[in-house]
C-alpha cells in the first residue's frame, strides 16, 4: 500500500475500484494506521443516494463528495481537511481546526449543490 512508504495529507477514495472496493481500501488503511495518527479520507464516487454517505463513514472515511466533482467542491474540501497542524486520531481530538471525522454533514451538502 502506497501509504506504507509515504505519508499524504490525505486520500481520495474511489469507492468503487476493481479487486479491492474504496470501502475496504480504507477499513485496511485504518487498521495500519499508528496510534494518533489519522489520515483524512475523502470519499469520491458517483453514488448519492440515501444511506451512501453513511456507509462511506462506517468503513473509516472522513468526509463524503460525490461525483461529479468540480475543482471549487474538491478545492473546499481539502481546505476543510487538510491543514498544516496534527492529524486527527479518531479519540474525540480533531487537532487544529479539523473537524471530527463525520462531523456537520451541512458543508458537505453544501457544497455539492
Amino acid at each position: 500500500m502506497a501509504l506504507e512508504r509515504r505519508r499524504y495529507a490525505a486520500v481520495l477514495m474511489d469507492c468503487q475500484m476493481p479487486r479491492l472496493d474504496g470501502y475496504d481500501a480504507t477499513r485496511a488503511l485504518r487498521q495500519r494506521e499508528r496510534e494518533g495518527e489519522r489520515t483524512p479520507v475523502i470519499a469520491m464516487t458517483a453514488n448519492a443516494m440515501k444511506g451512501d454517505r453513511e456507509r462511506c463513514l462506517a468503513a473509516g472515511m472522513d468526509d463524503y463528495l460525490p461525483k461529479p466533482v468540480r475543482p471549487d467542491t474538491l478545492g473546499a474540501m481539502l481546505a476543510r481537511w487538510v491543514s498544516d497542524g496534527p492529524r486527527p486520531s479518531g479519540n474525540g481530538d480533531s487537532g487544529r481546526g479539523r473537524p471530527e471525522p463525520g462531523s456537520d454533514p451541512a458543508p458537505t451538502a453544501a457544497l455539492s449543490s
